[in-house]
């Protein structure tokens, strides 16, 4: 069980990635005061846990509803798991991660400037460190922390194929589940550090971590390919 325990830990926080989530975290949240930065990150992991919840304990059941084998989910969420492993290597999760943050925070000053120039004349850009007020920032708890940076196709995949390795054995998937609890409060202490992570690593470290963990990444979903294959062909066992 401690044995699962690790291994179900590492896999969902690589899975989260929650260092790579805390810059874009930090830069959505940019000039937030400090209560909305945390009650951004409590309610999101609080709606990703209670989807991933929802896909551990009715996922299965689901599958069964639709005519899809265990094997064939297996071997499709090992594929889906190994590209993420490849974005996260290449480091195109990060950038994407980025436009988005980008983009929405580019939305936001538009708006904030525009409110701006409606009662005084447009003035030299504002210090990095000003604090605005809560009401000007959106609430990105649900979207895109919560859906999709938490609560993925990911983190689904592997909470599903996870539960489906011991069906009806509760003290091997409570063990799953609390592992996965703790990888989740492991992304709360980062992203509450979010900023002060950043600032201590840089980018540069940052990234080499992310490429590691998807090497790792990429081995576990190999694994889960295999398995899924093996189980369709050769049920009975390997051969030889």
């Amino acid at each position: 069980m401690y044995e699962l325990f690790i291994s179900t830990f590492v896999t969902f926080f690589v899975v989260i990635d929650p260092l790579g989530i805390a810059p874009v975290f930090a830069v959505m949240t940019d000039g937030a005061s400090s209560a909305f930065k945390r009650k951004m990150i409590i309610k999101s992991v609080i709606t990703g846990t209670i989807i991933l919840l929802l896909f551990a304990f009715v996922g299965n059941g689901l599958l069964k509803a639709l005519g899809i084998s265990m094997m064939a989910f297996k071997t499709a969420g090992g594929i889906l798991l190994f590209m993420i492993a490849l974005e996260m290597v290449f480091e195109m999760r990060t950038e994407r991660r980025e436009k988005k943050s980008e983009a929405f925070t580019h939305e936001h000053e538009q708006q904030a400037g525009a409110g701006q120039q409606a009662g005084t004349a447009q003035t030299a850009k504002a210090p990095e460190q000003v604090t605005y007020p809560d009401e000007e920032f959106d609430d990105i708890s649900t979207f895109p922390m919560a859906i999709p940076f938490i609560a993925g196709p990911g983190s689904i995949a592997t909470i599903m194929l996870l539960m489906s390795h011991y069906p009806g054995q509760i003290e091997f998937q409570s063990v799953v589940i609390g592992a996965m609890l703790v990888a989740l409060i492991s992304t709360v202490v980062i992203l509450f550090a979010a900023s002060k992570i950043i600032g201590m690593l840089g980018q540069t470290v940052a990234n080499a971590i992310t490429r590691i963990l998807g090497v790792l990444l990429a081995a576990m979903a190999t694994q889960y390919i295999f398995d899924g294959i093996q189980g369709t062909f050769f049920p009975a066992g390997p051969l030889g």
